[in-house]
């Protein structure tokens, strides 16, 4: 039963007269007064009530240092689990659930070829990382900063905590129980430094030797169990079938998209992209991209760029192909009659004349697409009512598909 300054939590009954005059925080039942919310019992002119000790709720924004411990691998993202907050009165307060994991690509660990990011960390090391990026998630970065990197690391063969050594060439941290040499992208707060020089450590700018660079997971496999992941394997062994299989579901095997040339629409560059580009659509380099994104693109050019798309849709309208419907064809029309007959306004580029299932004669009417448009415009004037093979035939645009099956609903 909680009394005067007493902490008290919601559904805790108190020592309150049910008669006493009730603030914020309280109510009266049956069994006496019960508190609502987690807070102190506080009594100010005659009236109780609860003052809440809800400390709040981190928001985390770029530039904030936090601490976290490495919680998965992935072959080119270290994911980490954010512990604590690194800003004044903040370190108590819990953090929203999206904001829970931060994620540090290879190329955010140090200022040194990383094949992969258990290259440079392992899971269960505790780390101190700096937020890059909030939206759409957040990023972070272990190389901005000497304070930035493992503060904590133990041996992944015995459990041991790990010591900065700097005895093996390429490797920073060793094992003082078994024979376990590593590399970790150390900060300077690293536990057992010695007084050692973090950025030496890390060898930041320098090539790995020919030894260690065989053993990096240059083939994204580092998370998986290499030599110098887990020592219990030994430096030499297969990659296992459960790692093979995730391997091929990774897609690490596919080939590689083919880029196509293209010119920004917006600032006139030549640029590249994963996409065959279509006339009438927006088309950016990185650049241009990144400035829209971030609400920085000049207005004049996204005006110019307008203006540009509507010019451009307009000719893609002009020249794009005019699909046709063909009526009360004739059974003795060929497919060499009908493309003759169309042939003489435009382009044949695609032609569908449909047949019965069960007996596999013509159905009476055909499909031909003839670019450019005007082209199928003019030979709707020409051949519609026209003879031919002994029939006059009708000839009209062709519906889309949903179109059609509305059509023959009504």
């Amino acid at each position: 039963m909680g009394t005067s300054s007493d902490v008290v939590s919601p559904g805790q009954l108190t020592d309150i007269t049910p008669d006493s005059e009730l603030g914020p925080g309280l109510s009266a039942t049956d069994r006496g007064v019960v508190a609502l919310v987690t807070g102190t019992l506080h009594q100010e002119d005659g009236t109780w009530s609860v003052k809440e000790s809800n400390l709040g709720v981190n928001n985390l924004e770029v530039g904030d240092d936090f601490i976290g411990e490495v919680h998965g691998l992935q072959p080119k993202v270290a994911i980490i689990r954010i512990i604590s907050v690194e800003k004044p009165g903040m370190e108590a307060k819990s953090l929203p659930a999206k904001e829970l994991f931060a994620d540090i690509t290879v190329t955010e660990l140090c200022d040194r070829f990383m094949p992969s990011a258990g290259d440079a960390m392992r899971r269960r090391d505790i780390v101190r990382a700096r937020v890059t990026s909030t939206d759409p998630m957040i990023r972070a970065t272990t190389k901005s900063a000497h304070t930035l990197g493992v503060l904590h690391a133990i041996c992944t063969a015995c459990g041991e905590p790990l010591h900065a050594s700097d005895s093996k060439p390429d490797f920073n941290v060793a094992c003082n129980r078994c024979d376990y040499t590593g590399y970790r992208v150390l900060s300077s707060d690293f536990n057992r430094l010695n007084g050692m020089d973090s950025s030496e450590l890390n060898r930041e700018g320098t090539r790995w030797s020919s030894e260690a660079d065989g053993m990096l997971g240059h083939d994204g496999a580092r998370p998986y169990l290499s030599p110098v992941a887990d020592h219990r394997r030994g430096w030499s062994h297969e990659m296992p079938r459960e790692a093979a299989r995730s391997r091929s579901r990774q897609g690490r095997d596919r080939p590689r998209r083919e880029m196509h040339d293209a010119k920004c629409t917006l600032c006139g560059k030549d640029t590249k992209v994963p996409f065959k580009p279509t006339m009438g659509k927006p088309i950016r380099c990185s650049d241009c991209l990144e400035a829209v994104k971030q609400g920085d693109a000049d207005e004049e050019k996204l005006a110019a760029e307008r203006k540009l798309l509507i010019s451009l849709r307009k000719e893609a309208e002009a020249n794009a192909p005019l699909r046709l419907f063909v009526g009360r064809l004739s059974r003795d029309a060929t497919e060499a009659d009908i493309k003759k007959a169309f042939g003489e306004h435009g382009e044949v580029v695609d032609f569908h004349m449909p047949v019965d299932r069960d007996t596999g004669n013509p159905r009476g009417f055909a499909f031909v697409t003839l670019s450019p448009k005007s082209a199928g415009e003019a030979a709707i004037k020409a051949l519609n009512g026209a003879e031919l093979a002994g029939r006059k035939i009708v000839v009209e645009a062709s519906q889309r598909e949903g179109g059609d099956r509305r059509r023959k609903r009504r």
